[in-house]
């Protein structure tokens, strides 16, 4: 397997540019099935995810042409229904595919999915909400779901947690449906709104993403509202946000291209109180690290807006060399802790209760051999590498793949000590 080599103690000086969403474009691309027509998708970023969701939809029969950048979606020819159960277990996301092929074919066979392993993380919320939507849903052996609806009809639709996931199934499938779905207490996250207006750009009729209440006017699988569509991804939040994380912890001078501040205003206000400066431009930001961190001394994971779970771990690796002692609390995840121990063979000084850390701030991290265990904790490993002394080993490179593209050659461009390598 492949690992990251870094020579920590460098500090960053540069420009980045950030890809596009890797949580707006799985969604996307999920959708893109239901036009029964031609998707342009522009700033598609070439992750390990993306690469997978491209070879499911071929095994669906759709033709999918991608250069790195753009993907090119034909879902004329769309003929099967089945996802394997080795490509489903390959990624959480997998289980998007469950509202556009239900809604696209009218049935859909599919595993329980798999992913990073954060976690209990059902999947009742997509499965109750398609039940009411008008889906007949079985769990057959070796964790399968067969699913099927000659026709869906639009409901209101309470969410018990705003997840993000169940939102984006609950609103593909019923740009299909017939009459109005209403989607309370609904996810919030910019990648929400992103999709709204990919599917709008396609003839749906979606408003509301980003408040909490969304409104989709169905077309009842009228083959005609939907057309060819093309279109441009956000910039991803998270990547920037760990680009920022990886400034703040070298004390380094770097400016990040292709960003929209607003979606990652929280870990800006979490890295102003480490001492970390921030000048925002239109699409661009620069941030300036402090010769010495000081200690952040609450964060709270929440769904947006609030501070995002997947930034966590790597704050926690910056905390981790911060003046003071600061807290973390999860709320989201139960289980998105396993980075910790990895940072503690680095010389960090953390402990962890339940969902709480407390984070003690050392002096110096030292180098040391440690494996990703999941991709953003897998992602915290690296920042935390970039400031310690001596080399750091981050093994099990194909979690970090999934988020991020050519992070090592981003993070070198801008004067970091870093390769990947067998």
């Amino acid at each position: 397997m492949c690992k990251y080599i870094i020579d920590g103690g460098k500090r960053l000086n540069g420009e980045i540019e950030i890809e596009g969403s890797k949580n707006a474009i799985l969604p996307i691309l999920a959708a893109a099935i239901i036009n029964r027509d031609v998707s342009v998708i522009h700033n598609c970023p070439a992750l390990r995810d993306v690469l997978l969701m491209i070879e499911i939809m071929r095994e669906l029969g759709c033709k999918v042409d991608f250069d790195g950048e753009t993907a090119v979606i034909d879902s004329s020819c769309m003929n099967s229904y089945e996802i394997s159960r080795k490509n489903a277990l390959e990624m959480r996301s997998s289980i998007i595919f469950l509202g556009p092929v239900l809604s696209r074919m009218g049935k859909i066979t599919i595993s329980h999915p798999g992913g990073c392993e954060l976690g209990p993380r059902p999947v009742d919320l997509h499965l109750k909400a398609l039940r009411m939507l008008g889906a007949e849903i079985y769990d057959i052996c070796n964790g399968l779901i067969y699913a099927k609806a000659d026709n869906l009809k639009g409901c209101e639709i309470q969410l018990d947690y705003p997840s993000v996931g169940a939102t984006e199934n609950i609103m593909i499938a019923a740009v299909l449906s017939e009459g109005e779905t209403v989607i309370r207490n609904a996810a919030k996250e910019p990648e929400i709104v992103d999709l709204q207006n990919f599917l709008n750009a396609m003839g749906a009729e979606i408003k509301g993403a980003g408040s909490g209440i969304i409104y989709i006017n169905g077309n009842g699988r009228d083959k005609n509202s939907l057309h060819d569509v093309e279109y441009t991804v956000i910039p991803d939040r998270i990547v920037a946000g760990t680009y920022m994380a990886a400034a703040a912890i070298t004390g380094g001078d770097v400016v990040l291209k292709n960003v929209i501040t607003d979606h990652i205003a929280p870990v800006i206000s979490a890295l102003k109180e480490s001492g970390t400066q921030f000048f925002t431009y239109d699409d661009s930001i620069r941030v300036k690290g402090p010769e010495k961190l000081a200690a952040i001394e609450i964060i709270r994971t929440l769904p947006y807006p609030g501070f995002p779970t997947d930034m966590q771990a790597q704050l926690v690796s910056v905390m981790s060399v911060a003046d003071g002692t600061g807290i973390m609390i999860e709320t989201v995840f139960e289980s998105r802790y396993k980075h910790v121990d990895e940072l503690v063979k680095m010389g960090a000084n953390i402990k962890v209760d339940g969902r709480i850390a407390v984070i003690r701030g050392v002096k110096a991290l030292k180098g040391a051999d440690v494996t990703a265990r999941d991709l953003r904790g897998g992602a915290a490993l690296i920042v935390a590498g970039l400031k310690a002394e001596g080399c750091t080993i981050v093994n099990d490179s194909k979690h970090i793949e999934r988020g991020y593209v050519n992070i090592e050659k981003k993070l070198a461009s801008v004067g970091a000590n870093i390769v990947k390598m067998q």
